[in-house]
């Protein structure tokens, strides 16, 4: 009997340790995280033209959610236009208005015809923004060089050194 007990009584604190030793599962978290996604520069680039172009078209959630699609799809084609024609704008150019207008045929099917017809007035400073994403990614990557910042600073920053010696004090 005392054998059965002691098995049993083993049993119950092994399964009690395995599952212990487990790693929990975000569902069983006490605190909801949101994971943060981080996007790459293309990304990141067309997300700031979609988020733009969303607030300035006045556009509902599918909307927004289709031109983000659209944005991060054609800003990767122009990306990789100037990386493999780079140094050649003229070819560079025709290349990227050909992409502009796939991105405008798209559209239409997304928007209304108001909203169209406010982008299409609109569509040479995005279609400009799209373009100069090597210049702004080639200004961050620079800015990054010469301004390091730590991987995690916190808020601190680096600064001299204090003296060694204390402050004396005189009395008076």
């Amino acid at each position: 009997m005392k054998k059965k007990f002691a098995a049993a009584a083993a049993l119950v604190v092994a399964s009690l340790g395995a599952h212990a030793q487990q790693k929990p599962t975000p569902a069983s978290q006490d605190k909801p995280s949101q994971a943060s996604i981080r996007l790459n520069p293309v990304q990141a680039h067309a997300r700031q033209l979609s988020d733009q172009m969303a607030r300035d078209l006045r556009l509902n959630g599918y909307q927004k959610t289709r031109l983000q699609a659209i944005n991060e799809e054609k800003q990767a084609k122009i990306v990789a236009i100037n990386q493999k024609n780079a140094g050649n704008d003229k070819l560079i150019q025709q290349q990227c208005d050909a992409v502009c207008k796939e991105r405008d045929k798209e559209l239409q099917a997304v928007l209304s015809t108001d909203q169209y017809s406010s982008y299409y007035d609109a569509r040479r400073q995005y279609n400009t923004f799209s373009m100069n994403y090597n210049k702004a990614a080639d200004a961050i990557f620079v800015n990054s060089v010469q301004n390091p910042l730590p991987a995690s600073s916190n808020g601190a920053t680096i600064g001299p050194a204090r003296s060694a010696t204390p402050a004396t004090r005189t009395r008076q």
